[in-house]
């Protein structure tokens, strides 16, 4: 009964290892890149990059042929404009574009008021730049922020122009 037992744990084993490397083994890239679609391409780029800090590092657009082919936007043509933490290959994009039009659902005041993805996490080596920064831009602080989260570590919680929540966390100086 014993080798029995260990027989089956052994096979287990190495079925839990099988599907951990098969599942890890589909993906050419450790990155995941999102597409956001935004009321205003330029106040969103003046946030994310004079704001956030992050950087510009290309755009594309998406032809209507191909929009309407690939099943992205019915028909209409967008620019993708990519922003990134650093300009790196190992950065996720975060990739804005605008059809001109308003959100459709009504603004969040909390992360559970929508479905969807509600918001970011951003790891900084120092928060005092991007609050001095989106006070500049007269963008509100939420909560009781920045809030404690261990000793040498922070939490900052802020909105995009679109309510996305940006959280940001790190060391304040």
């Amino acid at each position: 009964m014993q080798k029995s037992f260990f027989k089956n744990l052994l096979l287990v084993s190495a079925l839990l290892v099988c599907s951990l490397v098969h599942a890890q083994s589909n993906f050419t890239s450790k990155t995941i890149g999102v597409g956001v679609v935004v009321a205003d391409m330029e106040r969103s780029l003046n946030f994310y990059v004079n704001g956030i800090g992050m950087v510009k590092t290309g755009n594309f657009t998406i032809n209507a042929e191909f929009g309407k082919r690939g099943g992205l936007t019915g028909g209409e043509a967008v620019e993708v404009n990519i922003l990134k933490l650093e300009n790196s290959p190992e950065a996720s994009d975060w990739k804005l574009m605008s059809f001109g039009k308003k959100s459709a659902h009504p603004a969040q005041k909390f992360i559970q008021d929508d479905t969807g993805p509600q918001y970011i996490t951003i790891q900084v080596k120092s928060l005092k730049p991007i609050i001095e920064r989106l006070k500049e831009q007269k963008v509100t602080f939420l909560g009781s922020t920045p809030t404690p989260l261990t000793k040498d570590t922070h939490f900052v919680l802020v909105q995009d122009p679109d309510g996305t929540f940006v959280e940001l966390i790190g060391p304040i100086e």
